[in-house]
């Protein structure tokens, strides 16, 4: 993610938050804009741009800050949409009466507003579903379980469905001990899930690139159902670390997608805020190799040299946490196989460009 500062005070702000800590100026990201803003409040709907770059002045809130403080995104002032770009793919949100779904349905939109910002970044940002038929929207269902009603979190046709209980860290933490799993988080939820979305994506825009996928991935065509239960019931393969980046990746073709998928974007971000926060590392001169950046991991040219950073910044970063008592901030191994498959993602990212390829 980029560096972002207040324009009144010059020190940093960050991506979620709403008031910047050294002056207190209001703050908001700005999707058309594509930049955090600094702002002066004239009246609950007119917030005035400090930012001289904008190319417009008057701002107003997302329609979710204005009733819930549960979006610190805007939008132009003339504007016919009272969501944001991130709010308007919600399309169904907890039962708010009960205090602890606000907090909920927060932490949820925190996360999703960060996948988007990367989407948004590597220009492959979602706009809302419009149809039941329309196969290049997307829009959330955040649900809440019950004794009649379980939830499953998952994707179909374009809508991903998530079980509002991963936002109560108590609960997801539980399921990742009973799953046996190193890694679980909000954020990569959406990020998994979307992967089946831009799968679906490239089927419909490229389809001639599916004899590439299953060269990588394998055959989609393989009962999924019969996939899963055999998955659960056998567990993974021996050795599936040489060919996997996960357990649940040797489920099923889209498993192994949506799951390299989440790794890629994984990658995209933290090393993108490596990036910008002029992050190097010297190596060691044998076995490990420095980081050092040439250019913008976001669309960048040499991949190679993206993925060296990534094992060496992923090392460093294990060691570090290590340090502080911690578990592996990035619990997982890039085999040989498993870079094919990201570099397969890489070189096909553009096939995905939402902003002048899809339907409007």
């Amino acid at each position: 993610m980029k560096y972002f500062e207040c324009t009144s005070c010059h020190h940093q702000i960050y991506f979620m938050d709403y008031q910047c800590d050294h002056c207190h100026s209001h703050i908001g990201y700005v999707a058309s804009e594509k930049y955090m803003g600094t702002f002066k409040i004239e009246s609950d709907a007119t917030w005035v741009a400090q930012n001289t770059s904008f190319k417009s002045t008057l701002f107003k809130p997302c329609r979710n800050y204005s009733l819930y403080q549960n979006c610190n995104w805007l939008i132009p002032a003339d504007d016919d949409n009272v969501y944001c770009e991130s709010c308007q793919l919600t399309h169904t949100i907890l039962d708010l009466s009960q205090a602890e779904n606000i907090t909920y349905w927060s932490r949820l939109e925190m996360a999703k507003r960060r996948f988007l910002y990367l989407t948004q970044r590597l220009h492959i940002m979602p706009r809302p579903k419009k149809s039941d038929t329309d196969p290049y929207g997307l829009r959330f269902d955040f649900l809440m379980p019950n004794d009649d009603q379980p939830v499953l979190t998952g994707h179909a046709n374009g809508i991903i469905t998530l079980n509002a209980s991963e936002a109560d860290v108590v609960y997801r933490e539980k399921t990742r001990e009973n799953m046996g799993e190193n890694y679980r988080t909000l954020l990569g939820h959406f990020r998994h899930e979307s992967g089946h979305f831009y799968f679906n994506v490239m089927q419909y825009l490229h389809p001639e690139l599916i004899e590439e996928f299953r060269l990588y991935f394998g055959d989609e065509r393989l009962d999924y159902s019969e996939a899963l239960q055999r998955h659960y019931n056998e567990g993974p393969p021996l050795n599936w670390q040489e060919s996997y980046i996960s357990t649940y990746a040797t489920a099923h073709p889209w498993e192994d997608w949506a799951e390299t998928w989440a790794h890629y974007l994984h990658m995209m971000e933290t090393l993108e805020t490596a990036y910008y926060a002029g992050i190097s590392i010297q190596g060691n001169g044998t076995t490990l190799n420095q980081l050092n950046f040439e250019e913008c991991p976001i669309g960048a040219k040499d991949f190679e040299a993206t993925l060296q950073n990534w094992v060496t910044l992923t090392f460093n970063l294990n060691a570090l946490n290590r340090s502080m008592g911690l578990a592996d901030a990035y619990p997982f191994k890039l085999t040989d196989t498993v870079k094919d498959k990201l570099r397969f993602i890489h070189r096909h990212l553009l096939t995905f460009v939402f902003e002048n390829n899809h339907p409007s």
